[in-house]
């Protein structure tokens, strides 16, 4: 049986000062955009992006990403509690952070560039959709290296089941709800579950990557890339969390799907549709 390794969050100290592994993986992410950025700006010159554009989006997106990622966790999942804490939806050391509401951020945020800068919303998405996978998979190791948001539990012969230390509350709280799993909680001190953080690390991440990077390195119809990122992350979003334990405060909602799949179906629909407008008006 596999053990989660049980990292320390901290990656290293300097006096008072804590340099976490999470916000080292946000900068992995930031780095990675811009250096793939600036490939395609430099491989593909007729998209008429400079580095400058680059810096100025990336500082679009950051705060996109913070404050949308933070707000619509607030909004998506626990409205009722901050609207009786308000003073804690600031308190983002405590965690809580949703990427769907970090991707509606950071729509906001490529329409403003946009604006800014004289391009249409679908050019500014098209060109950022392949760079924002190898984001997703920094968040996700980030996660894994945390010991956080892990997966569903799991028959002990899954060969890639993992016992989390951090989970033994939620181990015995599956175990009081369903007797069979006492022994196996009692031989191992806890329950095998799914690393659904590496099912999204490889499907949102790498995969995805590979699925738009290849795409987009011929000319498409406009909004075709973006179509195809909401597509392929809704997607494979949407598989991902069988394997991911829901949120203890949800748990799984109509159909018993959870939160993350509903908000996943609208991507889904959303890019089936802009890939089928996109190539009915093919304006490349």
């Amino acid at each position: 049986m596999l053990i989660h390794p049980q990292f320390d969050p901290v990656a290293m100290s300097l006096g008072p000062l804590h340099v976490r592994w999470y916000g080292l993986m946000y900068l992995a992410a930031f780095l990675l955009f811009l250096f793939l950025g600036r490939y395609r700006a430099r491989s593909q010159p007729g998209l008429g992006w400079t580095y400058k554009d680059l810096d100025d989006l990336l500082f679009y997106g950051m705060l996109g990403v913070v404050l949308g990622g933070r707000l619509g966790y607030v909004l998506f999942y626990k409205p009722e509690y901050y609207l009786s804490h308000p003073f804690e939806i600031f308190a983002v050391w405590q965690g809580g952070m949703a990427f769907h509401g970090g991707f509606l951020g950071v729509l906001v945020a490529l329409w403003l560039f946009g604006r800014k800068t004289g391009r249409s919303f679908l050019q500014v998405g098209d060109f950022v959709a392949p760079l924002v996978p190898t984001g997703l998979a920094a968040g996700r190791l980030g996660n894994f290296i945390n010991g956080e948001l892990w997966g569903r539990v799991s028959a002990a012969e899954v060969p890639w089941a993992m016992l989390f230390p951090q989970a033994r509350e939620a181990d015995s709280m599956a175990a009081a709800m369903n007797p069979a799993l006492e022994p196996v909680l009692a031989q191992f001190g806890a329950l095998p579950r799914h690393p659904s953080q590496l099912y999204q690390f490889a499907l949102e991440g790498l995969l995805l990557f590979v699925l738009l990077w290849f795409f987009t390195r011929k000319p498409r119809p406009v909004g075709a890339a973006s179509g195809v990122f909401l597509l392929g992350y809704g997607g494979f979003r949407f598989i991902a969390e069988f394997g991911r334990e829901p949120d203890a405060f949800l748990g799984l909602l109509r159909f018993n799907l959870s939160m993350g799949q509903w908000l996943s179906l609208p991507m889904i629909l959303a890019g089936v549709a802009m890939v089928v407008w996109a190539y009915r008006r093919k304006k490349t």
